[in-house]
Parts: C-alpha cells; sequence; structure tokens
C-alpha cells in the first residue's frame, strides 16, 4: 500500500494553529472534510475525538495517528498536518506532539484500515524522516518527501 493512494499535497497542513488534542483533531478534519466532497467536519471531529476517548493515538516520537472508521465512506482518505510548536497529545512517550497523520477508513474494510496504519507508522518511525519533514518549507515539499519515503528503493528520510 502506497500512502499516495489515499492523499496527496493538498491534504497537508503544513503548520496547524491548534494548541490542544480537540483543536488539532478539528483542523485534520476541517483539511479532511474540505478536499474530499460528501465528509462533514464535524462528523469527523466527532469519531477522531470518540476514537482519542478509547485510547490516545500519540504513539510516541512526536508522532499521532488519529484514525476513525465512517460507515458512509466508499474509500481511504487521509491528512498530514504538522505543529512546529508541538502539541499535548497524551503521548505514551509524555513528550509534545508534532506530525500527525489522520486517517478515516470506510467501515466496511477494517483490512485497509489495519495496513494504512503500519504502514504510516513504518514510514514515520524514522528519525531522520521526521527531522526532514519538519524541517520542509511547503505542504508540496512534505508531500515529495512522503512520496519519496514511500518507495520501495529507498530508506525513509534519505535522500
Amino acid at each position: 500500500m502506497k500512502l499516495n493512494e489515499f492523499f496527496g499535497a493538498e491534504q497537508i497542513v503544513p503548520e496547524l494553529q491548534g494548541q490542544s488534542k480537540p483543536q488539532i483533531i478539528a483542523e485534520l478534519a476541517h483539511a479532511l472534510a474540505r478536499t474530499h466532497a460528501g465528509l462533514d467536519a464535524d462528523e469527523l471531529t466527532r469519531v477522531l475525538l470518540a476514537r482519542e476517548e478509547l485510547a490516545s493515538t500519540a504513539v510516541g516520537d512526536e508522532i499521532a495517528i488519529p484514525h476513525s472508521k465512517i460507515d458512509s465512506l466508499d474509500r481511504l482518505v487521509g491528512c498530514v498536518g504538522r505543529s512546529t510548536a508541538g502539541v499535548d497529545f497524551d503521548s505514551l512517550d509524555g513528550r509534545p506532539t508534532h506530525l500527525f497523520f489522520a486517517l478515516i477508513a470506510p467501515g466496511s474494510s477494517p483490512g485497509i484500515h489495519l495496513k494504512a496504519l503500519a504502514r504510516i507508522s513504518q514510514l514515520f518511525r524514522n528519525p531522520d524522516f521526521r527531522a526532514s519533514l519538519m524541517q520542509a518549507p511547503t505542504a508540496v515539499a512534505m508531500f515529495r518527501l512522503i512520496e519519496e519515503a514511500d518507495t520501495p528503493c529507498s530508506q525513509p528520510g534519505s535522500r
């Protein structure tokens, strides 16, 4: 599975403004709704926050992968956000979270959801890749880094 199958540069928010978990979730939800017809930002915010109540999706290393499912969705969608200031997202390691990859899957396709989560986790665990994303000047530059890292012959974060 390649990440560019379910998101593009237009789904990257290079500087999130939120200073709390609910604010970040709402920004990511609005980015998804703005670029995917038929998605409602309020519903996305609600389902993502409901998932966060079960357990934080901040997995440590300054990354979080907020995710949920919506029955009416017909395909996997995602977006990336960056907070240079960092946000308390109840991370497992207690550190602020800087990089967010929101993922919404169709309720009827759990397999694709799990594959996407695994791929995102694999890429974002690389410290060089994360550092490159933090330094990228634009959404397009961030997307290019993700595309490059997501090719089978490259190492995440390498150039």
